[in-house]
């Protein structure tokens, strides 16, 4: 497990297709992260807003501050890779 500072921090929805397929990656993987629920918690969506510039979800954002939006299964593990997280 990561400790909290150096948390991987996925906002998203559950009617969202990618946001389902990252978090399934992401549990798949057995990666220790922190899913907000932009439903659940509707002001963290200015957050992610404010981290990503845009609007679209998933935002994933990663212990060393790099964020994707929207990501792809291939560059959500290269980035688990670089960061030695798999």
């Amino acid at each position: 497990m990561t400790d909290t500072s150096a948390q991987i921090t996925m906002f998203g929805a559950d009617w969202c297709r990618d946001c389902r397929r990252t978090k399934a990656q992401l549990d798949g993987l057995g990666v220790d992260y922190r899913y907000i629920d932009l439903e659940a918690e509707p002001d963290a969506a200015d957050v992610a807003r404010e981290i990503s510039g845009r609007t679209n979800i998933p935002v994933v954002v990663y212990p060393d501050a790099t964020h994707h939006v929207e990501p792809s299964n291939d560059d959500v593990a290269a980035k688990l890779r670089e960061l030695s997280l798999i």
